[in-house]
């Protein structure tokens, strides 16, 4: 019914960027609240920026000044602008999302993941 699709990673040397998008499809109503997530091997999966109602946005502190996060509401798209990338910022990163889906005939509320796309950075 509802999936989201993550594109956009890969091999960077540091200092470069990239840009992940996250796009969403299925029977959706409206997308509340997306989010990225990234987890490095051995740790915990982090979040690493937010957006929500479409233009309020928030980031953890690492990253900070160097990663934008938008959305198109139009496409169900979210962007993750990585800039001045760290070798520390190698992970998989995940788009997540808090939405509305119809199914049917009826209005559910859901949160769902993508099945995140890697991002390495060396030096």
């Amino acid at each position: 019914q509802v999936q989201l699709v993550e594109s956009g990673g890969g091999l960077v040397q540091a200092g470069g960027s990239l840009r992940l998008s996250c796009a969403a499809s299925g029977s959706i109503f409206s997308i509340h609240v997306m989010r990225w997530y990234r987890q490095a091997p051995g740790k915990q999966r982090e979040l690493v920026a937010t957006i929500s109602g479409g233009a309020s946005t928030s980031y953890a502190g690492s990253v900070e000044g160097r990663f934008t996060i938008s959305g198109d509401g139009a496409k169900n798209i979210s962007y993750l602008q990585m800039n001045s990338l760290k070798p520390e910022d190698t992970a998989v990163y995940y788009c997540n999302a808090d939405l509305a889906y119809y199914s049917g005939g009826y209005r559910y509320y859901g949160d769902y993941w993508g099945q995140g796309t890697q991002v390495t950075v060396t030096v």
